[in-house]
């Protein structure tokens, strides 16, 4: 199935489903030839463009924030500053993109879900319903309280109540096994039952195994996130997933609907050039961040990765003639003129080997590796590869994104042994100082997940308080906003709010979560998600 048909496709399913900007019912109806309706349309060719869109939301423009907030970008000196973002003091409708993005997509695989289970068709229900769980995941670590149970039933409910974001991990838990019961049954799976399956499964062809490893590696994480929660069982939901025995993700979760320079994927759409050929609007806004590639000036000139001498920073960040350079996040526009439009280091096409045609990431391999072997640091997985193997496994597959490998890793374990934030077996340091192991496995987190995750980055800075850089002597970061109007009692937000719609449209149910404080705030009750305890 080609892009201009998913595309379609995509239209199509927001006019059948409810795109959820406000949990109201809203008119997304397209005039299309076929006219089609949720009682007409075939859940089965709605899946590619959900699948689609997940990509989009994922990788799209609505992540820059975070990806400066977590010390990878930072806006060029050549543009104004942007001042809610630099300087923490945004109100509701800051990027309200991504609760639209992720409620529309969900409501998406809600349909799919309910159509597929009417005609018994298990691969599609159950890919359905992991996909929908890794949305309210997203939803749940970036605002905490959301509706659930009644966000869908909208002929019914206007006003959706809000859910414990507990509750909703919970409960995820329940519809991921639920998805994995139904890929390991054969009448569910029957390929009559499921026709086109692997065409229409962008990302696994109908590969049930695949989607299982998919649904665990989605468990960890959320495992991960929570694992200090008051009474959540991390232990017992580990043990259900070595007791399942399919593992996790190998190989990384990629689609490619037919993406060309006419319709580019969605990363290359978003940074690096248009479908009419130049660069976007955050393709010129957004460079390197000094944190990641220096100069720091005052401290140092290099930054973190070319303290490490990374390699792969010559494939996250295209550098200008003189080298790699970097601004500070939030430096006001024209202080120094070194700090302007090309003088600075680009997003690099790195992440699109293929560029314009590249495929869409949803979850990489090297996650699953950082996951699995933070899991093993931590004593929840009990089997299989040491926690140094997986580290090192999450390490080569970052590095192989890119081209790189074994001559390439053996000279940055090298140059960096005797260093935490890369040796697994170096001690501190300095006296209370972190030194290898979890903090290893973390910092590398960090250094891969660059333009690919950065909102998991984001939850592992937020549930452990780990300090980026500090164990192995670099400068500590993310580094904060050095924007001027930032009051120094402001730090990088622990979540979002809720967008002003809510409050306008829903009002009730949006004020009985009290009085949101997106700062590090001192307990959950005033806003903080129901994992961050530190």
């Amino acid at each position: 199935m080609n892009l201009k048909n998913i595309t379609k496709l995509a239209l199509l399913a927001a006019g059948i489903v409810v795109m959820t900007d406000s949990c109201k019912k809203q008119d997304f109806s397209n005039t299309d030839q076929d006219n089609v309706t949720s009682a007409t349309a075939d859940f089965k060719l709605i899946l590619p463009a959900s699948l689609t869109s997940t990509a989009t939301v994922i990788e799209g423009s609505n992540m820059k924030f975070i990806q400066n907030w977590m010390g990878y970008w930072a806006r060029s000196g050549s543009y104004q500053d942007v001042t809610d973002e630099e300087t923490y003091k945004f109100q509701n409708d800051f990027n309200v993109g991504v609760w639209n993005g992720l409620y529309g997509n969900a409501t998406n695989y809600d349909f799919i879900i309910k159509g597929a289970n009417a005609k018994g068709a298990g691969i599609y229900e159950a890919i359905g319903r992991i996909m929908k769980s890794l949305d309210f995941q997203m939803l749940v670590d970036i605002y905490g309280n959301v509706p659930y149970t009644q966000a869908f039933a909208i002929e019914e409910i206007r006003t959706p109540a809000y859910d414990k974001g507990q509750d909703i991990y919970d409960s995820l838990f329940v519809e991921l096994d639920r998805a994995i019961a139904l890929l390991k049954d054969p009448d569910a799976t029957a390929l009559d039952k499921n026709s086109e399956i692997a065409k229409n499964d962008l990302v696994f062809k109908g590969n049930t195994n695949a989607w299982i490893q998919f649904a665990n590696t989605l468990k960890l994480r959320m495992i991960l996130h929570a694992y200090e929660a008051p009474g959540f069982d991390a232990a017992g939901k580990a043990a259900i997933i070595e007791a399942e025995g399919s593992g996790f993700l190998t190989s990384s979760a990629l689609l490619n609907p037919g993406y060309s320079g006419t319709k580019p994927t969605p990363f290359y759409r978003a940074y690096i050039l248009t479908e009419t050929g130049v660069i976007p609007g955050n393709g010129n806004l957004e460079r390197a961040n000094a944190f990641a590639v220096g100069p720091i000036p005052g401290v140092t000139a290099d930054g973190y990765y070319t303290v490490d001498a990374d390699p792969r920073v010559d494939f996250m960040y295209t550098a200008p003639s003189g080298g790699h350079r970097g601004i500070e996040y939030g430096e006001i526009a024209g202080t120094n003129p070194g700090n302007t439009g090309d003088k600075l280091s680009t997003i690099g096409q790195g992440y699109s080997p293929d560029g314009a045609s590249s495929k869409a990431w949803i979850i990489t391999n090297f996650e699953s590796f950082f996951l699995q072997a933070e899991a093993r640091e931590r004593g929840l997985l009990t089997s299989g590869p040491s926690a140094a193997s997986l580290l090192q496994s999450g390490m080569d597959a970052s590095f192989a994104w890119f081209g790189l490998g074994a001559t390439e890793m053996a000279d940055y374990l090298a140059w960096n042994a005797g260093f935490p934030d890369v040796d697994y077996t170096a001690g501190p340091l300095a006296p209370g100082l972190p030194g290898g192991g979890l903090y290893t496995i973390l910092s590398q987190k960090w250094f891969a997940l660059n333009g690919f995750n950065p909102w998991e980055v984001w939850t592992d800075w937020r549930r452990t308080d780990v300090v980026y850089g500090e164990g192995a002597g670099f400068l500590p970061g993310p580094p904060i906003s050095v924007n001027p109007q930032r009051n120094s009692a402001d730090l990088i937000p622990v979540r979002l709010f809720y967008p002003q719609n809510e409050y306008n449209y829903n009002s009730a149910n949006v004020l009985a979560q009290g009085t949101i404080d997106v700062q590090n705030t001192a307990t959950p009750a005033s806003g903080r998600i129901f994992w961050d305890i530190n």
